[in-house]
């Protein structure tokens, strides 16, 4: 057993001493030290503490968290609210994920054609994804006033029916999906931009001259080209909606009337924050986490062979 260890053991504080030796070894390990301590610190430990509570019944106000096994997760797939909750992530998801789509590609295209003040449009289109979360519910809360709001007074003018917006239960999703899509398809239209620039005017030139239309150019040349970027835009966009849905949502609704509008990441914050349940808040953690990765799995599956294909 020694004859065999040494020589191994033997070889790796060489390596070691030389690693460190190396002058720039060194420098590379300091500066990137900082990093990696405060990524340990502040990721990977509450991401590992938070599978750990998981598993446990514990309040801060307890001192000392309970094992209950699997039992929050148990309760979480009984749960005839929980799976409400996950119905609604999943609706909320797929409305922004399309507004998203179509507003970012439809801009996107407005913008490449090249026109004088496409820089200041450029501007305004991106302008609300720096917008605060909480600033953009609270002005669109204003504008869908049911009865003070912008809109629903022109609808009056107009002898057209005013909808409760996010007051009224069947309006609350819609209202919140249009709301956080209006902030998110700025970021998302820049993403195209970048994707159209790529778009070879050869091919499209091509496809005219073979007596393709504007739409038979942007059906068979654009859109196949831009499916690597189609991939990337519906990822990011299932990733910031499920994540950062909790400002829009936490300001417009609460997550009513009735919990219409509740998702994931406001349960998981009700749970923790409200209720002090945070054994059962870190298995909603865990199960969010799982709903973005299967939704980013299916996307692949879905759009990974035709990105293959162009």
């Amino acid at each position: 057993m020694m004859g065999t260890t040494e020589p191994t053991a033997q070889r790796t504080r060489k390596g070691l001493s030389r690693f460190f030796g190396n002058e720039q070894a060194r420098y590379g390990v300091m500066f990137v030290l900082p990093s990696l301590v405060f990524f340990c610190i502040f990721i990977v430990w509450p991401v590992a503490y938070s599978f750990y509570l998981g598993f446990y019944d514990w309040s801060p106000l307890d001192p000392a968290p309970v094992p209950v096994g699997l039992a929050n997760y148990q309760e979480l797939l009984s749960s005839a609210t929980f799976l409400r909750i996950i119905l609604n992530t999943a609706v909320f998801t797929g409305g922004v994920l399309v507004v998203t789509l179509v507003g970012a590609i439809a801009l996107a295209l407005a913008l490449n054609k090249g026109l004088r003040g496409t820089g200041l449009f450029r501007g305004v289109y991106y302008s609300p994804v720096v917008t605060s979360l909480v600033a953009t519910g609270v002005i669109w809360l204003w504008i869908l006033d049911p009865q003070y709001g912008i809109v629903n007074q022109v609808l009056r003018a107009l002898s057209l029916p005013a909808p409760g917006w996010a007051a009224d239960s069947l309006w609350a999703m819609p209202t919140v999906i249009l709301t956080f899509g209006w902030r998110e398809v700025g970021y998302f239209t820049v993403i195209y931009l970048a994707g159209l620039q790529g778009v070879p005017e050869e091919l499209k030139e091509a496809a005219r001259i073979d007596g393709c239309g504007a739409l038979s150019v942007f059906r068979h040349v654009t859109i196949p080209l831009l499916m690597p970027t189609t991939l990337l835009v519906m990822v990011l966009s299932v990733v910031r909606s499920t994540q950062n849905a909790f400002g829009v949502v936490y300001v417009m609704t609460s997550g009513g009337p009735v919990n219409a509008t509740n998702v994931i990441v406001l349960y998981l914050y009700q749970q923790a924050f409200q209720f002090y349940r945070m054994g059962y808040a870190s298995a909603v953690a865990y199960v969010l986490f799982a709903f973005i990765f299967i939704a980013t799995l299916v996307q692949f599956r879905l759009m990974g062979r035709r990105t293959e294909i162009y």
